[in-house]
């Protein structure tokens, strides 16, 4: 594993995150995301975290704030890493951080949408599990929710993202 290390994000690193996102993915459509994302009320800084070799910016991660039937909880996402660090453990790193930081502030869960083979082993399960259902039907185990400590199963229903991912 690469050692980095994880931060808040700070405004001096708005322009290299929206370039960890670009390169991380196809399109800009995540790293334009998380620029909407953070104009937006929803938006969390305490949980915007970016992951540092020395002073560059390799990575980044953020959780919003998304809604279950009217309660609050976290949406997950973007994790961006650049292309040249992935696979050496930052992705991993930024979401211990980000799940750890969710903890502290005593966030009940966090949902996110991705790969089924990789968050299970952050402790991510199908959020269907749970009573949780997806804003689009066809996410199937792609939508995938991880409880924290402030869980209850009470927490049941529709979930809700914030605005900006409803702009897609």
């Amino acid at each position: 594993m690469t050692a980095v290390l994880i931060r808040r994000e700070t405004p001096a690193d708005v322009d290299a995150i929206f370039a960890v996102h670009r390169g991380a993915f196809e399109t800009e459509l995540e790293a334009k995301l998380v620029t909407s994302l953070r104009a937006d009320e929803g938006w969390l800084p305490a949980l915007s975290l970016v992951a540092l070799d020395g002073d560059e910016v390799v990575g980044h991660v953020v959780c919003t704030r998304a809604h279950i039937a009217g309660t609050p909880a976290l949406g997950l996402g973007p994790l961006g890493v650049l292309p040249d660090r992935q696979r050496s453990g930052v992705g991993a790193a930024l979401m211990h951080a980000v799940l750890g930081a969710a903890e502290a502030i005593d966030e009940p869960i966090v949902v996110l949408l991705g790969h089924k083979d990789y968050y299970p082993r952050f402790g991510f399960r199908p959020a269907t599990e749970l009573g949780i259902t997806p804003p689009v039907a066809e996410w199937g185990d792609h939508f995938q929710a991880r409880p924290l400590g402030a869980y209850t199963p009470a927490l049941r229903g529709d979930f809700a993202y914030a605005t900006p991912f409803n702009d897609l």
